[in-house]
């Protein structure tokens, strides 16, 4: 009896015993990997997001930028990464969603990665060179029209999320412009404002400083209603393109393997930075609203997007090329 007892009393202390076994997470600094070049939509949230974390969890969010590949580069070297806890992605539309029909021989599954939180959604601007002559979305199209793939646009590279939501507005508006792919939206910004090219579609984050500076002009923005950030800036759907609505948006990923209960400790950690006042303030300054979800709901959402715009490549035929 004795011995059934203490049998007994061990099988009950032992799930104490493992918990109290499991390491601290996190114990040493988090990488927080961008797959891009600094300066665009994925590289601003993540660092926004990236401070915050640290600050709640006590240990470093250090924001590392991978860039090439259209993301793939630096999505593969998370996905390879161990599975603890201390190495995470900014992921968004294009690396998540976009990729997969765009890189059908990676020599990793993009569809594994585990969600962890949606962070934002980010609309459109569709911002022109001050050189440009098209003072609204209508004229620009008319602009387009007239001389088919005359108009340039320029993108953070091939199959970014610019570059997707620029074919969704051609084929919406039965225009042809020339895509002119960068290596990060931060060099595309810069050729923009200098007049290289004529116009892009991206987000809030890059496009607003340079609108609101007069260095460049917004037609409009491609969410279905205007942003209380940006009211003065009217939507493409309102301008004649009904019901056209591309938006971006960006949320963190981890390694396959990931255990669930971490994964649910960082999903309540960013929906609570989501939920802070001053974070959506924030957020909204730069034309992204918050997204607070659970990890399944991102992943159903990830897989809803990754079937609508891997349709929208197959029929314009996108290619890396």
């Amino acid at each position: 009896m004795m011995r059934l007892t203490r049998r007994a009393t061990l099988a009950t202390l032992a799930p104490f015993a493992v918990a109290r076994a499991q390491p601290a997470w996190p114990d040493r600094p988090v990488r927080l990997v961008v797959p891009f070049t600094p300066g665009g939509s994925t590289d601003i949230l993540a660092r926004a997001m990236g401070q915050r974390l640290s600050e709640i969890f006590g240990q470093p969010f250090v924001i590392e930028n991978r860039p090439g590949a259209g993301g793939t580069l630096g999505s593969e070297q998370v996905f390879r990464a161990a599975p603890d806890g201390h190495t995470l992605m900014m992921g968004h539309i294009g690396t998540l969603a976009v990729n997969p029909a765009l890189y059908r021989s990676l020599s990793f599954d993009i569809a594994a990665f585990v969600p962890v939180a949606l962070v934002a959604n980010v609309a459109n601007f569709l911002v022109v060179t001050n050189r440009l002559e098209a003072t609204d979305v209508r004229s620009l199209i008319a602009l387009a029209r007239r001389d088919p793939g005359r108009l340039t646009y320029g993108s953070g590279g091939n199959g970014s999320a610019a570059h997707i939501a620029a074919v969704a507005f051609m084929e919406a508006t039965g225009t042809e412009m020339t895509h002119v792919p960068y290596r990060g939206t931060g060099p595309m910004m810069n050729d923009l404002i200098a007049g290289t090219i004529n116009l892009t579609m991206t987000g809030g984050p890059p496009a607003l400083p340079p609108v609101r500076a007069g260095q460049l002009r917004a037609l409009g923005i491609s969410s279905r209603e205007r942003l209380p950030s940006a009211n003065d800036i009217p939507t493409i759907s309102e301008q004649g393109v009904d019901g056209f609505e591309a938006l971006q948006w960006y949320g963190i990923v981890a390694p396959p393997g990931t255990p669930a209960p971490l994964v649910a400790r960082l999903n309540a950690a960013c929906n609570g930075i989501l939920g802070e006042p001053p974070f959506r303030a924030r957020l909204e300054t730069e034309g992204a609203t918050a997204q607070p979800v659970t990890p399944a709901a991102f992943g159903a959402y990830i897989a809803a997007e990754r079937e609508r715009w891997g349709a929208l490549i197959r029929r314009a035929n996108v290619t890396l090329g």
